[in-house]
């Protein structure tokens, strides 16, 4: 269970941002970085969520409490400068040997003791960025972002901040043709094809189209069930309940959470009877890689490909 709290954290931020309570997370055009760099370039300045921020140095010393970006500054070649990253930071396998800083409960203290020269951040739990500035640590923000434009834009970023720009954007590069490879593959075989993806079995909080991974589903023209609910607070994750989801008899389940399989699924009362779950169509994705935005959402979306490919194909879900 030691996955809930990340994986409801991930919803608990969407609610919170669309109820104006903290710092957007949505990354627009505004975010991507505004002065070109090379490693002998510096100062140079890049905007994230927070407005402007002026980097003196080249990084040595990053405190990236967040695992999606930890992943993308080891995938552009920025490892090395990694001193930090959240709780949850476990890929690649190198991610797992630095310093965990607890994002959710951050202890700025420790967090400065460190002496790290760069931090980034993924939301501001509190005073952060405001205590990050008055020690002079410059300091990024990057929420989850509406697309894919914004994942490029917050890879693109983070290349001019550490001097990687040359290498995050072929970083990007790779990213966007493999995506493109998977929704040529697909074609039109989403068309018509429902689906329900879970991101936890207790709250039934549910990404719809206009939440980032919602996005990627679309991409493969499929429809999500959870764009017929009412979305209160204009999160992307309107609450369902398991009698909208039964009657709604998705296509497919995708499961997100890292929680359940099709065999808990089934057990669930009322749902044997679901298309998917009968015709054996629950999809187990793995869970790091459905819940964050970074340089492996083409492999996600590979095996979102794969789940309704399968029976189109005549394979097993």
């Amino acid at each position: 269970m030691a996955r809930f709290p990340v994986l409801w954290a991930v919803v608990f931020l969407a609610i919170v941002a669309a109820c104006g309570t903290a710092e957007p997370v949505g990354t627009t055009a505004s975010t991507a970085a505004t002065t070109p760099t090379a490693p002998d370039s510096f100062p140079v300045v890049v905007n994230s969520e927070r407005g402007a921020t002026t980097i003196s140095t080249p990084p040595r010393r990053i405190a990236a409490l967040s695992a999606t970006h930890v992943e993308m500054l080891f995938a552009m070649g920025a490892g090395d400068a990694v001193i930090a990253g959240d709780l949850y930071s476990n890929y690649p396998p190198e991610a797992v040997e630095l310093t965990q800083v607890d994002s959710f409960n951050l202890n700025l203290e420790a967090l400065i003791d460190l002496d790290p020269d760069l931090v980034i951040l993924s939301f501001d739990p509190g005073e952060a960025l405001s205590a990050l500035d008055a020690v002079e640590i410059p300091t990024l923000l990057f929420g989850t972002p509406s697309d894919l434009d914004g994942v490029y834009e917050q890879i693109e970023a983070l290349g001019v901040a550490t001097g990687h720009e040359a290498d995050a954007a072929v970083l990007h590069a790779e990213m966007e043709a493999a995506i493109a490879a998977t929704v040529a593959e697909v074609g039109a075989a989403g068309s018509g094809i429902t689906y329900y993806h879970e991101t936890d079995p207790f709250s039934y909080y549910t990404p719809n189209s206009e939440s980032f991974i919602g996005t990627l589903y679309a991409l493969l023209g499929m429809e999500n069930i959870a764009d017929g609910a009412s979305d209160q607070l204009g999160s992307g994750f309107p609450q369902l309940s398991p009698e909208y989801i039964i009657a709604a008899d998705p296509d497919l389940i995708f499961l997100g959470g890292g929680f359940e399989d099709a065999k808990t699924v089934e057990a669930r009362d009322g749902w044997g009877s679901m298309t998917a779950v009968a015709e054996g169509q629950v999809i187990v994705l793995d869970y790091d890689m459905a819940s964050r935005w970074g340089p492996r959402v083409p492999e996600l979306l590979d095996d979102i490909a794969a789940g309704l490919l399968a029976p189109v194909q005549g394979g097993a879900g």
